[in-house]
C-alpha cells in the first residue's frame, strides 16, 4: 500500500488509505520525509533550483520495513529555476514550453554539478 505524504498533515493529523501504520511509524514517516525535504532542497539549490514542494510515496515490504516507494525526479517536485521558470512537470501541465528541453537541462545541471 502507498502512502502520500500530503496526507501526512502539519498539524499531526494523518489521513490513510488502505494503509495500516502505528503512531510511531506515522512519526518515522513525518521524520523521513523532513529529511529528505532538507537534502533535496540542498540539492537543487546547489544548481540554481529552488524547491517548491514534492510528492514521496512510501510503501511496506512484505518484512514489515517502510520504504520509499517513488522517484524523485521533476515529475514528483515542483522545482522553479531563479527567474520563476517552471523546470518541471507544470511545462507540460501549463503548456508553457517543451517537457524534454526543460529535463534536459535539469539533467545537465545536475550532471556539471558532479
Amino acid at each position: 500500500e502507498v502512502v502520500n505524504v500530503k496526507d501526512v498533515k502539519a498539524d499531526n493529523s494523518v489521513q490513510l488509505t488502505g494503509f495500516i501504520a502505528t503512531y510511531s511509524e506515522i512519526e518515522f514517516l513525518k521524520s523521513e520525509t523532513r529529511k529528505i525535504n532538507e537534502i533535496l532542497k540542498k540539492i537543487w539549490a546547489e544548481i540554481g533550483l529552488t524547491l517548491v514542494d514534492f510528492k514521496l510515496e512510501f510503501g511496506r515490504l512484505a518484512d514489515g520495513r517502510i520504504i520509499l516507494a517513488d522517484e524523485i525526479s521533476p515529475d514528483t517536485s515542483r522545482l522553479w529555476d531563479a527567474n520563476g521558470q517552471h523546470m518541471d512537470k507544470d511545462v507540460f501541465r501549463r503548456n508553457i514550453g517543451d517537457l524534454v528541453e526543460t529535463y534536459t537541462e535539469v539533467l545537465n545541471l545536475l550532471e556539471n554539478a558532479k
